[in-house]
């Protein structure tokens, strides 16, 4: 196991439970407890955990993964999913997207589909774009601005290092000017009473105007969100019309999904 593999695993048991003891590392990833110690300092010293005698805990109560780390987590899901929404959009639009794994995983289906320039459409002209896409997500705006079919909108606003999202009053400054045809959102909780969360307050305000901006809402994610709270409330189920995600969201989700007026499509 790399030195990267086992910081992401530490970081997936610390994002479990909210702490990590050495001995029970050790065994659990089948290494030394010293390579253990060590690994936590390191994790540590980048701020990503607090250090304690015997092992380490999470930063604050609600503990938030690095981007850089969650990729790894339901990774083939994120790229069905991702397969499914690119599908559903028109050559032509303009798409929001804000940030996460999966919104980066749908970024990068978008990017394989309209490759050869404008994808096949009834009543497509060749002027302009293929797509044009408005984020305020640093790393997918620096995966789609090679991609000379893609117009690519970066908002401004301050980064935020674990997600690589442009956050404040600069980002709704940028938002407040534009009109989107479909925003498609990450999220980090889906409640059938609250509806979509984040993390982090200035973030759900980023994606609550992606929304409000936007002709259609596209919620994707994984399976393991569903009925999960976050933080920070995006937007209730209202204002979602369709949800993406994988087969293994169960029967009572999505009736109370449904049951609100959101479509919910399983790949």
């Amino acid at each position: 196991m790399s030195k990267h593999e086992r910081w992401n695993a530490l970081l997936e048991l610390l994002a479990a439970s909210g702490k990590v003891e050495v001995e029970e590392a050790a065994t659990a990833l089948e290494v030394s407890a010293a390579t253990i110690r060590r690994d936590l300092d390191e994790l540590a010293e980048q701020q990503l955990l607090v250090r304690t005698r015997g092992g380490a805990v999470a930063h604050g109560v609600s503990y938030e993964l690095p981007l850089r780390y969650k990729s790894a987590r339901h990774a083939s899901e994120k790229q069905r999913i991702a397969a499914a929404v690119a599908e559903l959009v028109t050559p032509g639009e303009v798409v929001g997207l804000n940030g996460g794994t999966t919104t980066t995983e749908v970024a990068r289906a978008l990017a394989l589909r309209f490759a050869s320039g404008r994808a096949e459409s009834p009543g497509a002209t060749t002027a302009g774009p293929a797509l044009t896409v408005v984020t305020n997500a640093l790393n997918i705006a620096g995966e789609l601005a090679v991609r000379p079919q893609i117009k690519i909108v970066t908002t401004g606003g301050v980064a935020r290092p674990q997600t690589y999202e442009l956050v404040g009053p600069l980002t709704v400054g940028v938002l407040s000017e534009v009109v989107l045809d479909v925003v498609i959102l990450g999220v980090d909780g889906v409640d059938p009473e609250l509806g979509v969360m984040a993390h982090h307050e200035d973030e759900a305000s980023i994606s609550r105007l992606f929304a409000q901006r936007s002709s259609r809402v596209v919620v994707v994610t994984d399976s393991s969100k569903m009925g999960r709270r976050a933080f920070a409330r995006i937007c209730g189920l209202d204002r979602i019309d369709l949800l993406v995600t994988d087969t293994d969201i169960s029967a009572e989700a999505t009736a109370q999904l449904t049951e609100a007026g959101v479509k919910v499509l399983t790949v």
